[in-house]
């Protein structure tokens, strides 16, 4: 799965102002991240608002993007939940010739104990005709994914091949990459967290803000990736401040307001989510224009 190492972005699903899907504006949106040199590209995650999105939207999406792409980049897609039964449902039923892994979120809101999520991930790693990364973010499903639960399946599943590691926690992180199989990659879930990852061992990061500003985000994954950890450093100053606004107000409303700042979207969410504030909007284009500057 070398073809993983590196950046990859969680697309987000634009909307027009009548809260439809802008397809137009997906495609503007892949060609930014291809054209700015991410190494590949998730569908449908957390950050593209999927649990607000019909069957037959996720499909509109998913149909887009693998258009726009064109066979340019690497694509993960999101197929996860807290119905073991219903994820292998769709599991069985998607098409997933386009898509290079599956990217799997541990059971939320039900919070079950280690075993629970272990055996979870067993049903989902047979279901699964494509290479599984397992998701651990519990800041939203209420519950941790422990490293002896990761490094068990890890071991147990040749097809379950990486981690994406949103606990936000480096020691758990190190735990992980110290004990894993050799082959396992350890993927940031945190743009906080993802050159510390890096330098610890890690394989990249999915990324929130990497889709809004690609060229430095990668730049910095890929100087970590070398060892050159003064240059990834610097990059990671830089973009510090913007890794702190686009969440500010919740994911994606931050990441949104990015790309109306760019000219690539409408800032529209979905409800329960709501759109960024004017004052937030404000403090993300000075961290563009600053950005702009700094890096030039």
């Amino acid at each position: 799965m070398k073809q993983l190492i590196g950046t990859g972005v969680a697309l987000v699903t634009p909307f027009k102002e009548d809260l439809s899907i802008d397809t137009l504006a997906l495609e503007k949106i892949v060609n930014y991240c291809v054209d700015g040199g991410v190494e590949y590209l998730v569908v449908l995650g957390t950050t593209a608002e999927s649990v607000v999105l019909t069957d037959k939207e996720k499909q509109l999406v998913i149909d887009t993007v693998v258009a726009a792409n064109a066979g340019r980049l690497p694509l993960v897609l999101g197929v996860g939940g807290n119905n073991t039964v219903a994820v292998v449902e769709e599991l069985e039923k998607t098409n997933l010739d386009e898509f290079a892994a599956i990217l799997s979120v541990s059971p939320y809101y039900n919070r079950p104990t280690q075993e629970g999520i272990y055996q979870h991930f067993k049903a989902v790693s047979i279901a699964s005709s494509k290479p599984i990364i397992l998701y651990n973010v519990p800041g939203r499903t209420g519950s941790n994914m422990l490293p002896e639960t990761v490094l068990r399946l890890a071991n147990d599943f040749t097809n379950i091949v990486a981690i994406k590691e949103a606990s936000g926690d480096m020691v758990q992180i190190m735990k992980i990459i110290k004990d894993k199989p050799e082959d396992f990659m350890v993927i940031s879930g945190d743009d906080f967290t993802a050159l510390s990852t890096v330098v610890a061992g890690g394989a990249g990061v999915i990324s929130v803000l990497g889709q809004g500003v690609p060229v430095a985000f990668s730049q910095m994954i890929r100087f970590g990736l070398e060892g050159k950890v003064k240059e990834a450093f610097e990059l990671q100053y830089a973009l510090q401040d913007g890794a702190d606004l686009i969440f500010k107000e919740g994911n994606p409303a931050g990441i949104k307001a990015v790309f109306e700042i760019l000219g690539l979207c409408s800032g529209q969410v979905r409800l329960p989510l709501v759109e960024a504030t004017s004052s937030l909007k404000s403090s993300l284009k000075a961290f563009m224009d600053s950005l702009i500057k700094t890096v030039a």
